[in-house]
């Protein structure tokens, strides 16, 4: 049977979906509606009339009103809704259900690199780091040295990565960008995905490597190794003394060998970008259903992005544990409100181009399909960026909607996977935890299949349901996690996406 061309998401809606392409005067008797203009997939029509400062409503939430009448039919979207702000009861914990966890018996695996501390990775990796933009070159160089030919007889080592980054001076310090740009780099040194790790420095910088270590807590051996340029004699010699350091942990990190784990040692950003009208029906959803099987099973679900949840936060803080979760949760999103305030930033309202292409108006319309990549199981915690993640479950770690950013803190936090849901073909990879991309529609999907991993479209299609498609993800997961490459890692993506936020000035 052919779809619908429209769907209605709740009985409440006064907007309709348009599942493909709407005509100029297209009859749709179903729905008791002619279409008044040509509509994209993916973009809303009037289900109804409308009136000027009405409210819309999209699965029965508010996402603006309208900016003049809008006669039921009529394409709605930048240039008659209006974004507002509303008062949103938080009703911290109204929401929260028990969890049905399963039997430690009957628990999900998947084969994993497990650590001498009881921590598993999904891959290993030797990992190079720099404490500041000045030894960026040097670790890059180091890297390039691990060719696949130099490296084949260290089977069970996944790579030598560099996480150059463009900051470490000229910052202030003490200040929160400076705390965060060292919790950023030892979230990545502590990383259960990294057998082994060089930390590389100028020795100059306000980001002193000594004083990295000593306050983050690293221990340095065998397998963590620091230098400092300045003192081991310059660019070249240090790129010499770095490969000779690499060269001693490779054997190291070949003796780990994957070993069956239950499924609890997983942890998984969630992120999205490059959405469109169809994430939230279709690969968001999906995701949380992934998710609520993947924390019945013992593992964390990290959901990210503070600015995409605005508007429908109160669908988390319903969720939270205690209302102090709750409160955090509020608190970071007022906090958001003051640094952004003046700024025509995709907080205050605007989306970029891309998401309005797909048929997404404002920030509320796309803060309701991202905040359901969270499913819906209890939020137990709140997390500061690249803070460690220490609670199972699905939990909240503040950061910025830019894809690279979000997903630095999460790997800094401890995610060793990270889903990625996309309506418009977003080409992202990350080390050392792989990114898993799913795509929202079919479309999309068949044009850049060598970039995409799971095809959500099958929802819009009619193949599969929502919870069908979140138990093929969850399986996907497992795969991914035993060492199957991701489509981003077959295509070598990766080694450029380590972003730590900046938050300060620089002078």
């Amino acid at each position: 049977m052919t779809p619908s061309p429209l769907i209605r998401l709740h009985a409440n809606d006064n907007v309709l979906v348009a599942r493909s392409p709407l005509a100029l005067g297209q009859d749709l008797p179903e729905f008791g509606v002619r279409v008044r203009a040509q509509v994209p997939a993916g973009h809303k029509i009037a289900a109804s009339r409308i009136a000027q400062g009405e409210r819309v409503r999209k699965y029965d939430t508010v996402i603006g009103v309208a900016a003049r009448d809008i006669e039921a039919g009529e394409y709605v979207h930048t240039h008659n809704l209006a974004m507002i702000e509303f008062d949103r009861d938080p009703a911290f914990g109204q929401d929260v259900r028990p969890v049905d966890y399963v039997a430690d018996a009957d628990r999900a695996h998947f084969m994993g690199y497990v650590r001498e501390d009881g921590r598993v990775g999904t891959r290993n990796f030797i990992g190079i780091l720099s404490s500041v933009n000045c030894s960026s070159t040097v670790i890059n160089r180091i890297a390039a040295h691990f060719t696949p030919e130099r490296l084949a007889a260290y089977p069970n080592v996944d790579g030598v990565a560099a996480f150059a980054q463009t900051s470490g001076c000229g910052m202030s310090s003490p200040s929160e960008h400076f705390d965060v740009l060292r919790r950023t780099i030892a979230g990545y040194a502590r990383h259960p995905n990294m057998a082994g790790v060089l930390l590389v420095g100028l020795g100059c910088e306000r980001n002193q490597v000594a004083g990295l270590v000593e306050s983050q807590g690293l221990q340095a051996g065998r397998l963590m190794r620091t230098m400092v340029m300045q003192e081991v004699g310059g660019t070249r010699v240090t790129i010499e003394a770095g490969i000779k350091a690499v060269e001693e942990m490779l054997p190291i990190a070949n003796s780990y060998q994957r070993q069956r784990v239950p499924a609890s040692h997983i942890k998984i950003g969630l992120e999205c970008g490059g959405s469109d009208g169809f994430s939230g029906i279709t690969a968001n959803p999906a995701l949380g259903a992934a998710m609520d099987i993947l924390v019945r099973h013992g593992g964390t679900a990290i959901l990210s992005e503070t600015p995409e949840i605005h508007g429908v936060e109160y669908m988390l803080t319903r969720r939270a544990i205690t209302p102090e979760v709750g409160q955090k949760l509020l608190d970071r999103l007022t906090w958001w409100e003051n640094y952004t305030r003046g700024h025509n930033g995709q907080f205050n309202g605007v989306v970029g181009p891309g998401n309005q292409a797909g048929g997404l108006a404002n920030i509320f319309e796309k803060s309701l399909g991202s905040a359901m990549k969270g499913g819906t199981t209890p939020l137990q915690a709140v997390y500061e960026y690249a803070e460690p993640i220490d609670k199972a479950g699905f939990v909240f770690m503040d950061s910025p909607g830019y894809d690279p950013v979000a997903c630095t803190g999460q790997i800094a936090s401890g995610a060793n996977l990270i889903c990625f849901t996309t309506g418009r073909g977003s080409m992202f990879g990350s080390k050392p935890a792989p990114t898993i991309k799913l795509a929202s529609n079919s479309v999309m999907y068949r044009k850049l299949e060598e970039d995409m991993d799971v095809n959500c479209g099958a929802i819009l299609d009619g193949e599969v349901d929502v919870p069908q498609m979140g138990q093929r993800i969850f399986e996907a997961i497992l795969r991914h996690a035993s060492g199957e490459p991701t489509k981003s890692e077959a295509l070598g993506l990766g080694d450029h996406e380590f972003v730590p936020w900046h938050l300060g000035i620089v002078s």
